[in-house]
């Protein structure tokens, strides 16, 4: 597999696509990707509702020709160190969740699976969909379906502080 070399890190849209590096990890760049998500998600988790998607969708826009930019500079479609798609991936996971680190830690840690063991129809869109777009939409899928499973624990109360008080 192509390695990045430290001059590509120049380019301000690679060093984005690999997450500032975090995809340069030598085990794990995804997990590594997704850990520099929870910071970002932190920031914006106050935001009004509509801010977040607004920000979210901006960056899901911009991910897709990051992605395709630094696979072609790369020589490599959805090289591992580009992490941009977790990123986002995380960010859509955690779309409307409450706040408290229960909801950060159930959220990568779902985001995580899903994106890793890639179930169907995640699997369809990984193997499916080319390009700039298709290293995004796999992730994109993984963090709806994440999303759903957290609303729905947030709907049934079992993802709640009093279940879990000492998260909160």
């Amino acid at each position: 597999m192509n390695t990045i070399e430290y001059s590509q890190l120049k380019n301000p849209v690679v060093l984005i696509a690999v997450g500032f590096g975090s995809g340069l990890a030598p085990k794990a760049p995804g997990t590594a990707g997704t850990v520099v998500a929870v910071p970002l998600y932190l920031l914006m988790q106050s935001l009004p509702l509509v801010s977040y998607l607004l920000i979210t969708t901006c960056l899901f826009i911009a991910g897709i020709w990051i992605c395709a930019y630094t696979a072609e500079k790369l020589g490599v479609h959805d090289h591992p160190s580009i992490v941009i798609d977790e990123i986002v991936g995380y960010l859509i996971t955690m779309v409307a969740a409450p706040e408290g680190w229960l909801a950060v830690a159930i959220g990568f840690i779902l985001f995580r699976l899903l994106d890793a063991l890639k179930p169907w129809p995640i699997s369809w869109f990984d193997r499916s969909v080319n390009g700039g777009l298709g290293i995004m939409l796999d992730d994109v899928v993984a963090g709806i379906i994440a999303m759903a499973i957290i609303q729905g624990l947030v709907y049934t109360q079992i993802l709640s502080c009093e279940t879990f008080l000492a998260f909160c």
